[in-house]
């Protein structure tokens, strides 16, 4: 469904006078100019063409100029898309978009999405050519670097695609597979009414409050473009949890043991501009302040502050042993993660300390799971989907995959490891029963815990884990998770812890089934406000991980799947691992601060 500019010529010429070509900019020299009344004419202009009997219809924003401002271009399209539906005249006619606007995979998804039947996306192409000129692409020919462009962009679709099982486009065009957060409910029921919004905020107005500020940039004096910073920390650009400066404050609070250091970084976390929704929520209570004796003690505290899973392979030897450690030492537990466990770590070492995780992690391409590694435990963690990437199996470049990986995971070193999106013995609520009562035979004394992902309606899913005989039920955000992730999954894929442990508290309570399972959440936890919001949100145990990895060296360049990582956090290059200064100490001094 992507057009290159003569592909997008061609095809324009072949429709000769069927076509209908609709301009989606707004002109600011009119009066009272709005985007409700251009979404009108809009929706009005695509409906008399259809009725005039045209088969195609064009949406361009290509009359884009200091006087003519685009019209939000994915809007536009579900307006249109949905405007057709409501007047029963959508498969009458195809939906064409030629647009500026679309640059990445995600754009191109959710244009197709909300109905779009093909989409030319000029501005990128230019930027390709202004590239070529510049010989910035060597020995590639213009029409070569055309078709990668467009070649990489149909493999993220069909990424996308597969994560929800669709396999046409056909099928993925118009169905809206889609959430938001942070959009009106007005807005969402009016242009995309077939998606949820769990979360209202931004309407029709503000959307165009920020395209008029967006638009008045482009055409003032200014030469260069924001450095950004969106995907990898950049100074001057994005914000991000974890910053150069946060990092290295909170490695030296943990590798002193200085708790004044800690609440340094905790009043520095705390004062950045809101990144997560829990940055949006604060304390209120008209309680007077009890003393501390009065409250838990903090080593009872940490015992339900848990490493969560990130398997052997994802990281170094040494820093998924030093976690594991780290945990068993303070009464605590570590997970294992999907990629099983050396034997030899079964064994406690002569001084004592416990190199095992307490808890094993069972996922869809059942890597590294005997017999041996199940009874080895004190609890079972049922890897449904992941909280970074959902709709995805777990994913280990054949570069990290050493002979030891390979002989932990019963492989081959240097063959890439990906385990499927689904369980493919689990189809079912009945499906998950039955492995769960399987895996309580294979190890009575351990608890089973299922992992789900935070998205709308998973509140009746974990209703149907809980009478599955589950234990524990833990909810994955979408943050946090790790840097080897796809770049549209880190960034456009999943929901907000906050949202799907409220559902789960709420919906499980309503069941009369909250008494029968521990909630345990996790997902970018960095400070003890985090655990408290998340406590008062109905969770029980905390899973912090990444924050835990930072506290060993991490300094979060987001090279993991690369084996180079600078610090030997996520190596298993043996030159690099030799970099890696982590200890069970620092982590454990961590935990106690968040305590």
């Amino acid at each position: 469904p992507f057009l290159s500019i003569n592909q997008f010529k061609t095809m324009r010429q072949y429709m000769k006078d069927t076509v209908k070509i609709i301009d989606t900019t707004m002109n600011l020299n009119q009066k009272n100019y709005s985007f409700k009344k251009e979404l009108e004419r809009i929706n009005e202009e695509a409906e008399e063409a259809v009725r005039a009997g045209l088969v195609h219809i064009i949406l361009t924003d290509k009359e884009l100029s200091i006087n003519k401002l685009a019209l939000p271009m994915i809007l536009v399209t579900s307006s249109v898309h949905h405007h057709l539906i409501k007047k029963k005249l959508r498969t009458f006619t195809s939906l064409n978009v030629q647009s500026a606007e679309c640059l990445d995979v995600h754009y191109y998804a959710v244009l197709i999405g909300v109905g779009a039947t093909s989409i030319n996306a000029y501005l990128a192409q230019q930027v390709i050519a202004e590239r070529h000129k510049k010989g910035l692409f060597k020995k590639l020919s213009y029409e070569e670097c055309v078709e990668r462009y467009i070649e990489s962009v149909n493999i993220g679709l069909l990424k996308i695609m597969s994560k929800m099982g669709i396999s046409v486009v056909s099928s993925y065009r118009g169905g809206c597979n889609f959430e938001a957060i942070g959009l009106s409910r007005n807005l969402m029921s009016e242009f995309f009414p077939t998606m949820s919004s769990k979360l209202s905020g931004m309407g029709l107005s503000g959307l165009e409050k920020r395209s008029l500020r967006v638009h008045e940039i482009a055409y003032s004096d200014v030469v260069s473009l924001p450095i950004g910073g969106y995907y990898s920390y950049r100074k001057g650009g994005e914000k991000h949890s974890f910053e150069a400066t946060t990092i290295h404050m909170l490695q030296s609070a943990v590798g002193t043991d200085s708790y004044s250091l800690y609440k340094k970084y905790s009043m520095l976390m705390d004062d950045i501009q809101p990144i997560n929704i829990r940055d949006l929520l604060n304390f209120k209570s008209n309680k007077k302040n009890i003393p501390s004796d009065e409250v838990e003690n903090i080593y009872e505290i940490r015992k339900r502050l848990l490493a969560p899973g990130i398997s052997l392979g994802a990281l170094s030897p040494e820093a998924h042993e030093t976690l594991a450690i780290a945990m068993n030492r303070i009464g605590s537990k570590s997970d294992s993660g999907e990629g099983g466990e050396d034997p030899a770590r079964f064994n406690s070492r002569e001084n004592g300390d416990n190199p095992s995780s307490r808890i094993k992690q069972i996922a869809s391409g059942r890597f590294g799971v005997t017999s041996e590694y199940l009874i080895n435990c004190d609890e079972i963690e049922i890897k449904i989907a992941q909280g970074a990437k959902p709709g995805e199996g777990g994913q280990l470049p054949g570069g990290k995959v050493t002979s030891l990986i390979a002989k932990i995971r019963h492989s081959r070193k240097g063959v890439t490891l990906i385990s499927p999106p689904p369980h493919h013995d689990i189809y079912s609520i009945e499906d998950l029963a039955q492995l769960i009562y399987d895996l309580k035979q294979i190890n009575p004394i351990a608890r089973v815990c299922v992992k789900l992902v935070a998205q709308s309606g998973i509140g009746t899913v974990a209703a149907g884990v809980a009478k599955a005989k589950a234990d524990t039920i833990l909810i994955s955000g979408h943050n946090g998770g790790t840097g080897a992730s796809p770049q549209t999954s880190i960034k456009y894929t999943g929901l907000p812890w906050e949202l799907g442990l409220s559902e789960v508290h709420q919906v499980l309570s309503l069941n009369n089934l909250r008494d029968k399972v521990i909630l345990r959440t996790d997902g970018g936890f960095k400070t003890g406000k985090d655990v408290v919001i998340a406590a008062m949100l109905g969770a029980e145990e905390f899973g912090i991980g990444t924050a835990s990895l930072v506290a060993m060296g991490c300094i979060m360049v987001r090279q993991c799947h690369s084996n180079t990582c600078p610090v030997g956090v996520c190596s298993q290059d043996e030159k690099m691992r030799e970099k890696f200064t982590g200890t069970p100490e620092k982590v454990i001094n961590l935990f106690t601060f968040i305590a």
